[in-house]
This record gives structure tokens, C-alpha cells and sequence, in this order.
């Protein structure tokens, strides 16, 4: 090894991860190491080294040399050194013994007589699929896609397993609570006997911290790509986002499908990364993406004329339902989840399901807290309507104050002349979100009629309360509101200040993170009643 080798003062380990599935770097299991320094540069150069360091100890090992994959961070002050394993003990050791030696800690002899007395430990154990696997990643949106497909199929007489944020299910029964979008859950659903279909949330966290846990899918869903959780795991752009979210793209099959939202360039980008056959979705029929699919001999999914539409090189276009009669959609008030309703049908589609089982599944699916718990979940009381979602992020804020200001300047909802009612927002988010994505939430809250910032106080996450709600309104003063905006300490608490202002044709919204049950049988205490479709149809006047 080099005599100048960066000293352990300069330069330090930050991470030693062992990835067990396909992951943001490789589509099989690996190694990663993480460097970090004060200055730009340092971090680079050791990773470099440790990258030397791991093909020597290869060679002297008598094993085959890997490649090594060197991803600087955007600031130079993080390198992250990647080399896939085929023993895990053994994997995880040479990763070890080239970050000593790139700090200068220790001795290429030194290390190869350790690692020569090593057991090299089990191989990769991904399980082998017997059923096939629509795999949901993107920022926004993905538990309400994948909620739609599995229930589509369900519809459709496939049993299904389905992971999401809330738990795993089995044939539409929840059987484990909790957030299973990483590697644990895909594990658990694909252990089922009695399955013909494994629908399965996979989130960014699970994919950096443990990789994917299956070798490959069948369809591929990427709903977008908007700013969340940059500044965490070494992902500090939107670009090194896309990036983690494309793992899912790179590992479909041939023979399957890479369903992309073809209105984002970052997920229609992918399209490059992947060997499956393209799928794009899309709200605007005449989009390039879908001439470029279907030359191809691709597919896409579309909105024409009010209609989701698929269309396929070959065959006749194939319309599926209106959207105003799609309770997903929001009787059409909500163009998120008309998307979000194409990438179901799309995902439906490539597996097989036919259309009228598809449009059925559609119809069927309510936006309720049975269905999708804490998305657009509406309640209303004598004219004042409530929704109560899981925003968290600019895009998913964006699209729910959208349906609050279509809801609340409604045909069927004015009140005396009014031209519309008054917007009221409960606005607050975890603390791991950066300072711009905390501001630009602001700005956007700012848009409202009334707004409260409401307190997340279990989910700070290293950040000071006092400082995160200034960031908070000083956006909101930013985004045009000039009212005072108070902080309170639970969402209930939040919602039922709104409340007690609010007035006959008004909406509250509340980005519902962390007390959403609580909420739920608040309202429905008070005499608030969920909002079905036909009732739905009659506040929007179609």
C-alpha cells in the first residue's frame, strides 16, 4: 500500500454496511464502505485507496477480483467504496481490513494472515420467488399504488400478498403492523405458500440500510421522484435519490415491465437502466414517452377524454373507467391519484389481469380508512369537510392543498353565494427533512386561508423544535399569509383549533403523521361521517 495513506486524524470510517440484496450500486449483494472528513477531497482519496486495498486482498486471497464502485458525495466531504460479496462473513471482513489499511491503521500482511484464518461465511440467501412480483418505489404515492394493485388482483381472484408503510397483509388482512418497505417484508410475503402474487412497497430506507430482498421482479412501478429525506444515508440530491429509487427498475426481468411515470424526467430516465419492456403513464395522451413505448412494442396507460385508457402496439385501445367514477381519484379533483390510478392499471395490466377485471377493481377501491388509511380520508359535518393524509413532503402537500381548493370552490359546495370556503391547513412534518424542504413547506402552507403548524414532537429527530417551526413561518410568510401562525403540540389538538373556527363549506386538512386513529375516532365521535362517492360527486356537482 501507498506509505502516504490517510491517517485515521484526516480522514475516518464513517459506516461499514453489508448490503443483502440488489441495491443503489450493484443488482446483487455487497459491501459498502463510507468515508468522511472536514474538507472536500480526504474522504475520495481513501475510498480510492480502501478501493486498491480490497482488489490486492482479492488477489492474495486467490478469489476473483470485483469491481469496485467509488461514489463521491456532492460536498467531497463523504466517499462511499462499494464491492459486491459472495461469502458474507467473508465479504464483511476484506471491507473491514481495507478500511484499516487505506487509514493507515494497519498492513496488507497483517490483514491477508487474518483473513486467511476466516471462515468465509453463508452465500447470499435471497429467496427464489414462486410467484410473480410488482415491485411500488417513488416519493409520493406509493402505498396508495400499491394498495390499488393489490386490490385489483384480489378483485381479480389472485391472493395476494402486499407489503406497505402500514404493515403486511395477506389476502387483504393485515397479519403485522408497522413499516415493512425494506428487505424484512418482501422476505416474509415471499415465504407464503398459498400466494399467486406479492405486491410489494419498497422504500428508499430499506434499500441504502439492507438492499432489496428478492434477485428480481416482474414489474417495476415508479411513481416519481420529489425532494424527502435528502441529507440522510449519504443521499443529498435529487439526483442521488433517482438513483436508489432506480435499483427497482434495474433488477425487472426481461420479460417484464418497467411501468414509469412519464411526466417526471428523473423516473423516465430510468427507462435506460433497465432490460424489462416500457410501460409509462401518463395524464397527457399526447406525450412523447408514449409514441417512444409503443414503438418499441411497449405499452402505456393514459388519460383520454376523462377516461383511463391502455394502449398497446398491436391492439385497440382499451378504456377502462371515467375518473370521476373512480373513488381513488377524488371524483377527479385529485390528479396525483389519477397517476396514481394509471401506474395501478398499468402494473394490473402487465401481470395479466384483464381490462373489465381491472375497471372492477378500480371502482371498488374507496378512499376510506379501511382501503387507504390516512390518504385523503375526507369526513364531513354539517358543510365543513375535513381531510385528514399523510402529506409529508413539498409534492405531497402540493396535491393535497390542490384537492382542498377544488373541494372547497365546489359547484356543490357553495354556501349562500360564496364563491368558495376558507381552506384551514395543519401543517408539520418529521424533523429529518432539511431546512429548504422544511421552508418550501411553508411557502406552500402559505397559500391557506388559516394555519397552524402542528407539532410532531415524537418524531423531532435531532432537530430543535423552536428552530424547525421557525423555518416553518418564515415560509408561511413567504408563501403570502399574514395572519399569526401558533404551534400546537398533537394533530387532534391542531385539527380541533381549525375547527373551531371553521365555518359551512370549509375544508381542514391535517398532514396526519403520527396520531391518525386518534383523529379518526375524534371525528367520528363528533358526528363527522366519512365522505363516499355518490356523496363525493354531489359536494364536487358531477
Amino acid at each position: 500500500m501507498p506509505d502516504d495513506a490517510q491517517s485515521s486524524a484526516a480522514v475516518e470510517l464513517l459506516e461499514l454496511r453489508v448490503l443483502d440484496g440488489p441495491n443503489r450500486f450493484f443488482t446483487r449483494p455487497a459491501v459498502k464502505l463510507d468515508f468522511g472528513a472536514e474538507s472536500p477531497g480526504p474522504a475520495s482519496d481513501a475510498a480510492a485507496t480502501a478501493g486498491l486495498a480490497v482488489r490486492r486482498l482479492h488477489v492474495a486471497l486467490d478469489l476473483p477480483v470485483p469491481r469496485v464502485v467509488l461514489r463521491p458525495s456532492a460536498d467531497r466531504r463523504r466517499a462511499s467504496l462499494v464491492f459486491p460479496w459472495r461469502r458474507r462473513a467473508r465479504g464483511q471482513a476484506i471491507g473491514a481490513a481495507a478500511a484499516r489499511m487505506a487509514l493507515g491503521q494497519s498492513t496488507e500482511r497483517r490483514e491477508i494472515r487474518a483473513l486467511q484464518t476466516l471462515a468465509p461465511g453463508p452465500r447470499p440467501e435471497l429467496p427464489r420467488p414462486r410467484v410473480p412480483i410488482v415491485a411500488i418505489t417513488g416519493t409520493n404515492g406509493k402505498s396508495t399504488t400499491t394498495r390499488l394493485i393489490a386490490h385489483i388482483a384480489e378483485s381479480a381472484g389472485r391472493r395476494t400478498g402486499m407489503t406497505n408503510s402500514d404493515g403486511i397483509y395477506l389476502r387483504e388482512q393485515l397479519v403485522e403492523a408497522g413499516d415493512w418497505t425494506g428487505f424484512g417484508g418482501a422476505g416474509r410475503v415471499l415465504a407464503e405458500a398459498e400466494l399467486d402474487l406479492a405486491v410489494l412497497e419498497t422504500a428508499r430506507g430499506g434499500i441504502l440500510l439492507r438492499g432489496i430482498g428478492y434477485p428480481a421482479n416482474d414489474v417495476a412501478v415508479v411513481t416519481n421522484v420529489s425532494a424527502d429525506h435528502l441529507g440522510l444515508q449519504g443521499i443529498d440530491t435529487l439526483d442521488e435519490l433517482a438513483d436508489v429509487k432506480a435499483a427497482v427498475v434495474r433488477i425487472t426481468k426481461r420479460s417484464g415491465w418497467a411501468v414509469l411515470n412519464a411526466a417526471d424526467p428523473l423516473v423516465w430516465a430510468m427507462r435506460r437502466q433497465t432490460r424489462a419492456r416500457w410501460y409509462p403513464f401518463s395524464t397527457d395522451p399526447e406525450a412523447s414517452q408514449i409514441d417512444a413505448a409503443l414503438d418499441r412494442g411497449g405499452r402505456a396507460a393514459v388519460l383520454q377524454r376523462g377516461w383511463l385508457v391502455l394502449l398497446a402496439a398491436g391492439r385497440p385501445p382499451r378504456r377502462l373507467a371515467r375518473v370521476v367514477d373512480l373513488p381513488v381519484t377524488f371524483a377527479g379533483l385529485s390528479q396525483v391519484n389519477v397517476a396514481n390510478a394509471l401506474a395501478a392499471a398499468a402494473a394490473a395490466d402487465a401481470i395479466g389481469i384483464g381490462p373489465d377485471q381491472i375497471a372492477a377493481g378500480l371502482r371498488s377501491f374507496a378512499l376510506d380508512s379501511a382501503d387507504n388509511p390516512g390518504r385523503l380520508n375526507l369526513y364531513e359535518r354539517n358543510g365543513i369537510g375535513v381531510l385528514v393524509d399523510f402529506a409529508h413532503n413539498e409534492a405531497g402537500l402540493a396535491g393535497l392543498l390542490e384537492v382542498c381548493r377544488a373541494l372547497a370552490s365546489a359547484p356543490g359546495r357553495r354556501v349562500r353565494g360564496k364563491v368558495r370556503g376558507q381552506v384551514r391547513l395543519a401543517v408539520g412534518t418529521a424533523g429529518d427533512r432539511t431546512d429548504e424542504i422544511l421552508h418550501n413547506l411553508g411557502v406552500l402552507a402559505g397559500g391557506a386561508d388559516e394555519v397552524v403548524i402542528t407539532e410532531k414532537r415524537h418524531y423531532l429527530r435531532g432537530r430543535d423544535l423552536d428552530q424547525m417551526n421557525a423555518i416553518l413561518r418564515a415560509g408561511i410568510a413567504e408563501g403570502g399569509y399574514a395572519g399569526e401562525v401558533p404551534a400546537l403540540p398533537t394533530e387532534l389538538e391542531s385539527l380541533q383549533a381549525l375547527l373551531s373556527r371553521a365555518r359551512r363549506g370549509d375544508v381542514m386538512a391535517v398532514m396526519s403523521h403520527v396520531e391518525r386513529a386518534e383523529i379518526v375516532a375524534w371525528l367520528e365521535g363528533a358526528g363527522y361521517r366519512p365522505v363516499d362517492l355518490h356523496r363525493l360527486r354531489e359536494m364536487v356537482g358531477v
